[in-house]
């Protein structure tokens, strides 16, 4: 006799309301702040910018680009109130994007959920197909190589990726690389990453900061 199991898809609304749970949101938005301000300008100001997992508007809603465009599988309610950005309910995959279109994408935390590296090539295809040639993509994530002990803590985590293998995707994909911190960002808001807007600035002007409590890459690459 043998077994068969039905594919159930994993409940992220639950997941992450889970995952966040006890996290103040203004809180973490206002840190986001000088996050995403930092992130902008290396990526040239972009003015029509897609962030394709945007969870929360953490990143989008912080950036003063003309167009703004997000996707996410998850509604949350506070997209609502920001009636100037446009908010598409979708996977990445499924979304309907215009050709040639963005002068900036911002991939935050989003590679390492695909399941194989066959998606990632599959993502940057389309992300490159909707960017206009000379446009930026700034792609952030946890670096395998400098959290491996954690990285799977999370239970939507699946590639184990490092820096160098994403570098590599980008230029499989036609990107020319541009910048690389292999040490940005701490892992998570439940990590050390400071709890106000001033002190996260701090940290941002303080490279040296970064090599000990970074645990993030941020890497930058152009559409040639």
């Amino acid at each position: 006799m043998t077994a068969s199991t039905s594919v159930v898809a994993m409940n992220f609304q639950k997941l992450y309301s889970y995952r966040f749970q006890g996290i103040d949101l203004q809180k973490k938005m206002a840190v986001w702040r000088p996050i995403a301000e930092k992130i902008f300008v290396a990526m040239g100001k972009p003015q029509v910018v897609l962030d394709p997992a945007g969870g929360q508007l953490e990143f989008i809603q912080h950036i003063p680009a003309r167009e703004r465009w997000v996707i996410d599988m998850v509604e949350y309610e506070s997209i609502g109130l920001h009636q100037n950005i446009k908010f598409m309910k979708s996977s990445i995959f499924d979304a309907q994007l215009p050709d040639h279109y963005f002068e900036g994408v911002f991939v935050s935390n989003f590679l390492e959920h695909l399941m194989t590296y066959h998606d990632i090539a599959a993502l940057l295809s389309k992300l490159s197909l909707a960017m206009k040639t000379g446009g930026r993509i700034a792609i952030m994530g946890p670096n395998y190589k400098y959290c491996y002990k954690s990285y799977f803590d999370f239970a939507d985590h699946v590639l184990p990726l490092s820096h160098l293998a994403v570098m590599e995707h980008l230029a499989a994909s036609g990107f020319k690389i541009e910048l690389v911190w292999d040490r940005f960002l701490p892992l998570s808001f439940r990590s050390r990453l400071p709890a106000s807007p001033w002190l996260t600035r701090l940290y941002l002007n303080m490279p040296l900061a970064w090599k000990i409590l970074g645990k993030q890459f941020l890497i930058i690459a152009s559409k040639t």
